[in-house]
């Protein structure tokens, strides 16, 4: 084996180790039954099995790919990829239908590699990195204020990304626990600044069962390099959202469909000529009261 081929078997062995690694963290963080009538389960549910019906009379699909898909919905969940596989696929539908009616800052998917509990700064902070982080060091200031121009002092900033491998500390070997992950309290006129460094494109893991349908439907696997980001303040509505950079190839075609144009960054030159800065301000809309 060459040199070449032990470093793609590598990133093929991390690769296969992130479906189970976010199946274990859905099942410790959010993994908690819903409180939903009966009524609305057999609603959706119904629905959903019609549209299946549907598409196999559509298409006069055959007992060859009804096996198939069988084979294949085992595998998934085999692979712990069904969070890969919802998350890339489905949340951003179920993210534009739960923030339609939110003011302020756009949101977008979360994705399967949030990790709370980050290392916090207050006013400004470094994420944790290693030594020899590779990357483009990447200054991000921004302020949080309410959707009435409030500043929003104490606001809760959290980042975190991958590295420019595209790998996620927590969710691949080898990388220390914290790198790149962080938050930050915003300071008294709703200011942050993070210091990090600028992620690559990557694709999402391809070895397990989600690269099959990606492989058997001719589709790519690559996102577009981003930040993610959740943002809260007391009393004001939470955003989880990613941030894109301008001139990625796959800003336009993003396999988890979850690039909009209101997340654009705009990167300049550093001043201390180290890298590049970006400048991203959120509104938050207030806290909806439930009578």
């Amino acid at each position: 084996m060459t040199l070449l081929d032990q470093t793609l078997e590598d990133t093929r062995a991390t690769a296969a180790a992130t479906g189970a690694s976010a199946t274990e963290r859905f099942r410790a963080d959010k993994a908690s039954l819903a409180d939903t009538p009966p009524e609305r389960v057999s609603t959706l549910a119904r629905e959903v099995l019609e549209a299946v019906h549907a598409t196999i009379r559509r298409h006069d699909v055959t007992y060859d790919e009804f096996n198939a898909l069988k084979a294949w919905l085992i595998s998934v969940g085999e692979d712990g990829e069904w969070p890969l596989f919802l998350d890339v696929w489905v949340e951003h539908v179920v993210e534009e239908v739960n923030s339609a009616q939110r003011a302020g800052s756009k949101g977008t998917i979360e994705g399967p590699f949030y990790v709370p509990g980050a290392p916090r700064g207050t006013g400004s902070t470094t994420l944790s990195m290693r030594a020899d982080e590779p990357g483009t060091p990447l200054l991000f200031t921004g302020t949080v204020t309410s959707v009435d121009g409030t500043p929003l002092p104490g606001a809760l900033v959290e980042i975190w990304h991958a590295d420019a491998d595209g790998f996620y500390s927590q969710f691949a070997p080898d990388i220390p626990e914290w790198n790149l992950r962080g938050a930050v309290v915003a300071d008294e006129d709703g200011s942050f600044s993070i210091r990090t460094v600028q992620p690559a494109p990557y694709q999402i893991p391809t070895d397990g069962s989600c690269g099959k349908l990606i492989d058997a439907a001719g589709w790519h696997s690559w996102r577009p390099a981003h930040l993610h980001l959740k943002v809260g303040a007391e009393g004001h509505q939470l955003v989880t959202t990613q941030l894109y950079f301008p001139g990625d190839p796959h800003n336009d075609d993003d396999v988890a469909s979850a690039v909009k144009p209101e997340l654009m960054l705009d990167p300049r030159p550093a001043e201390d000529g180290d890298g590049a800065e970006v400048v991203y301000d959120f509104v938050l809309d207030r806290a909806t009261t439930e009578g």
